[in-house]
């Protein structure tokens, strides 16, 4: 199932979102354009490298980073997609934890998400790139957070689409839990065999760390003041409300109070 959008409003704009989404575009303009002129050598050079890293841990820090705001480059497929999923669920996590929390937040899922895969094959020669890995913790964070939130997704099935239509509305714990699910099935099938393309274990990595992190960095007081907030709302500003209290006492309909 592909989720296109989500019905949760927030309180404020997403400023950190918006501002991951262009760092990934632009590092994959400039990534595409190196690749152009270098090769797959620049790939190689920064994204993360399991039997490299267990070489030289030190030395291959950066590169977890780096890997975490590069793609694929054959592709568009593989940015648009995460781009999308983070679109949909990024600012209302964002929303909830605060900008500060949710981009350490963030972060450290990706962390999470080249751990895991960095341990499942450490061997591997395959460079890893990609934001799947943190996307899923942020997955994970918004079905912890937001478990009922109704999400529209595309119908896989195009001959159903004559009787229930090209779209319909799933609960956010169930759209996930399936993006878990195929992830689990899919990594566990390549276990004892070549592993390259997907990073499956990448993506179970960073939502299972979204999912522990997610405790540490939302303050339950917020869900306190966002409830509070939700149970106020101001008295409807009526234009003939305002009329009436503008019309003098015994002309017509009297004040209202």
């Amino acid at each position: 199932m592909l989720p296109l959008r989500d019905e949760l409003p927030t309180r404020r704009r997403p400023i950190v979102t918006y501002a991951l989404i262009a760092l990934n575009v632009l590092a994959y303009l400039y990534e595409s354009a190196a690749v152009a002129a270098l090769g797959p050598r620049f790939v190689v050079a920064w994204g993360l490298v399991p039997a490299r890293f267990f070489a030289d841990p030190a030395g291959e820090l950066p590169n977890v980073l780096t890997s975490m705001f590069l793609h694929a480059p054959d592709t568009w497929w593989h940015l648009a997609s995460n781009m999308l999923f983070l679109w949909i669920f990024g600012d209302n996590v964002e929303d909830a934890l605060g900008r500060g929390r949710y981009l350490a937040f963030y972060l450290l899922s990706g962390v999470g998400a080249a751990a895991a895969q960095v341990l499942i094959d450490p061997s591997s020669t395959v460079p890893m790139v990609g934001a799947s890995g943190a996307i899923a913790g942020v997955l994970a964070a918004y079905g912890s957070l937001h478990p009922a939130s109704p999400i529209t997704v595309l119908n896989p099935i195009v001959p159903l689409w004559l009787f229930f239509g090209p779209l319909f509305r799933l609960p956010a714990w169930l759209v996930i839990l399936e993006f878990f699910v195929v992830n689990l099935v899919s990594g566990l099938s390549t276990l004892g065999g070549a592993r390259g393309g997907v990073a499956f274990f990448a993506h179970l990595g960073g939502f299972v760390a979204g999912l522990v992190l997610v405790r540490f960095f939302f303050d339950d007081r917020d869900r306190r003041r966002r409830a509070e907030a939700d149970a106020w709302r101001p008295p409807p500003r009526n234009h003939l409300v305002r009329d009436e209290w503008r019309r003098p006492p015994g002309r017509g309909r009297s004040p209202r109070w």
